[in-house]
């Protein structure tokens, strides 16, 4: 997990799930900057228990430099992003960008970014019950890690897809494009 401490973000959520991943996956949060202290302290209660009954919790509760994050997203099992609301996700392609397969929820623009079950796993999001979400999001980690070959090629489909729809190539064709049609009569 990369983001900021903040319910958007879902990292309560997160771990909660953490609780049913399956024994030797660990979770590593690149977590800070809590919108409020009492955020912060909800996350490191939340961290200290996970840890207390699973372990395996590795908290980076600062702000990493962009060279670590890479790093990190490069060598992970998998990428988790259970965000409540988000507009597109970068982080998402970000983690993709790296070869790294996401699982995260359908929510926003994240179906615009991971398709599911080839570059990772979608779980759709219910405010109205977010145990289930919870239990679902822990099933689809546990799946991911349970296959390393697909897991790998998640990864492998997700790096394409980051560099074929969503590289500054692309962005800058897709620009001229808009600009060209919105100056057609």
């Amino acid at each position: 997990f990369v983001g900021r401490i903040t319910r958007q973000k879902g990292i309560n959520h997160l771990l909660r799930a953490a609780a049913r991943f399956a024994p030797g996956i660990p979770l590593v949060l690149c977590a800070s900057s809590p919108d409020t202290p009492e955020m912060g302290q909800e996350v490191a209660d939340a961290v200290d228990n996970l840890n207390a009954t699973r372990g395996g919790v590795y908290w980076l509760d600062t702000q990493l430099q962009r060279s670590d994050v890479i790093q990190l997203l490069s060598h992970a099992l998998l990428f988790a992003c259970p965000s409540v609301y988000e507009p597109l996700g970068i982080v998402n392609l970000e983690a993709m960008g790296c070869e790294t397969p996401v699982v995260a929820s359908a929510v926003g623009g994240i179906p615009e970014v991971v398709v599911d079950g080839t570059t990772g796993l979608l779980v759709p999001f219910d405010a109205a019950d977010t145990e289930d979400f919870e239990r679902r999001f822990a099933d689809a980690v546990n799946q991911v890690a349970a296959d390393p070959a697909a897991a790998a090629e998640m990864g492998r489909q997700g790096r394409q897809r980051a560099i074929r729809d969503f590289g500054w190539d692309t962005i800058a064709a897709r620009t001229v494009d808009v600009y060209r049609a919105a100056g057609a009569k």
